[in-house]
């Protein structure tokens, strides 16, 4: 099936159009910007019409050493395809299908994010995230403040996350996972097609965490076919196993880096290894060579503890990335309610910490000015 849009919003946001005047955007957004120009397929496309074989009741190490020999070839085959030459057959059992059923048995004793839970969510029973198999839609619409380059972005947020930050901005839909609209995977697929048509340059996986919900997501991709790039917005703490299935369906990451050290993110997210597990992902899409904006939350008291090792981490590690530093926080949540027990989040930052944490991203040469907003 076959949808036709004639749909251009970016001139909602100015800066929309002319970020794409910068040399950075351009050659780092490079696959990105192709598939959403219509000059390369999106990654899921062609997942979907590679045939691949597999045994449905094989376990899911199995089912996993079959995905990584199929994934070496992965780059090879994407480049044999272009939109034009996609075709519409599909093969009975495919790679997504491969994908897709990995996600269900590993949702049978969970490991999608790096808590490792192993409750069967399958059955009913609920993760660290607080949710079980179902998915809740809280709401999706065409986002006019993300970055630049992703203006207008087709975003759907999801309830029920695996952090529990004392700050979060949308604890009304993390921490509340009933807070929602339960779907399907052909409703889900509806959705995205639908913000295709009115002008989403990109489907953008939110919440909430998109993490959680990655056995729906996978799924409803065998009911669109839109040539749109498929933007994966994360706290960055999913197992590599989860990453492995993601990494050629995403075509440009979202991810968080928030905090340089583990003891932060114990205190004020409230998990563990956090540098380990969110440096090893983020290391992975680096090195696979996918379009990346990371960002940053600056947090009040915390440029030394946490801004400046992260950003000193993304440009020995990722130099390719463009980086948001974000100047946005404001107490929320937990903080705004008990201001006593995190007081040096209790507070805007003052400018001097955004003005010196823009200074060291300068000093370490980072391209952050493009997507900063």
């Amino acid at each position: 099936m076959y949808w036709n849009r004639d749909v251009d919003l970016s001139y909602l946001r100015p800066d929309a159009l002319t970020v794409w005047q910068e040399e950075e955007v351009v050659k780092r957004l490079s696959h990105y910007k192709a598939v959403f120009e219509e000059r390369a397929p999106a990654f899921y496309r062609v997942a979907k019409r590679i045939p691949a074989e597999f045994r449905q009741d094989a376990d899911v190490e199995e089912l996993l050493d079959i995905h990584r020999n199929y994934a070496k070839d992965f780059p090879k085959i994407y480049r044999e395809f272009t939109v034009d030459n996609l075709g519409n057959k599909i093969p009975g059992l495919s790679y997504l299908d491969l994908k897709i059923q990995i996600a269900k048995k590993m949702l049978e004793k969970c490991f999608f994010c790096e808590w490792r839970c192993s409750v069967n969510r399958a059955r009913g029973e609920k993760g660290v995230c607080g949710l079980d198999s179902r998915v809740r839609v809280a709401t999706a619409f065409l986002h006019m403040g993300e970055e630049a380059p992703l203006v207008p972005s087709g975003t759907i947020f999801f309830t029920g996350c695996s952090f529990k930050c004392v700050y979060c901005q949308n604890w009304d839909i993390s921490t509340r996972v009933e807070n929602g609209a339960e779907v399907t995977p052909q409703e889900l697929a509806d959705i995205a097609v639908k913000l295709y048509l009115r002008g989403a340059k990109n489907i953008n996986y939110v919440g909430g965490n998109p993490d959680q919900q990655l056995h729906v997501i996978l799924e409803s991709l065998r009911y669109m076919d839109v040539n749109i790039p498929l933007l994966w917005n994360t706290n960055m703490y999913l197992s590599t196993e989860a990453l492995e299935l993601l990494l050629d369906i995403v075509d440009i990451w979202l991810p968080d880096f928030k905090y340089g050290n583990d003891a932060c993110a114990r205190r004020l997210s409230g998990v563990q290894k956090y540098f380990e597990v969110v440096s090893r992902n983020h290391k992975m899409v680096c090195e696979a060579g996918r379009d990346i904006i990371i960002r940053h939350l600056v947090l009040p008291g915390h440029v030394e503890c946490c801004t400046k090792p992260v950003l000193e981490w993304i440009s020995k590690n990722c130099p390719r990335a463009l980086v948001n530093v974000m100047d946005q926080y404001r107490p929320e949540h937990l903080v705004a309610r008990f201001p006593e027990r995190w007081r040096e989040i209790a507070r805007r930052p003052k400018p001097s910490e955004i003005r010196e944490a823009y200074n060291y991203a300068d000093k370490l040469g980072l391209a952050w000015r493009e997507v900063s907003l």
